[in-house]
């Protein structure tokens, strides 16, 4: 256990910091997972930018990297684009 007491600090902060990453990650992973199991490319539309919105906001937040969060949009919106493509052939 910590003896001194910033330690004693700096271990509440990282406790507070992991639950609160923890719950945005789960929220990402479910954003994902929503844009994934659309059904037509309206609304996998709407869902990926519910999802953009989710995932700027955990950059800005710190919980993951800026490119990370690019990287994944850019996917996202790979997947919601085929979509429509897939659909009219």
């Amino acid at each position: 256990m910590a003896v001194h007491l910033s330690t004693i600090k700096r271990s509440r902060q990282n406790k507070k910091r992991r639950l609160r990453n923890r719950t945005m990650k789960t929220t990402i992973r479910k954003a994902e997972k929503r844009v994934r199991q659309a059904e037509n490319k309206d609304d996998a539309a709407v869902r990926l930018q519910e999802a953009s919105s989710i995932f700027d906001r955990a950059a800005s937040k710190g919980v993951l990297h800026r490119r990370t969060v690019s990287r994944h949009k850019s996917r996202m919106a790979k997947k919601v684009n085929r979509l429509g493509t897939s659909a009219s052939d």
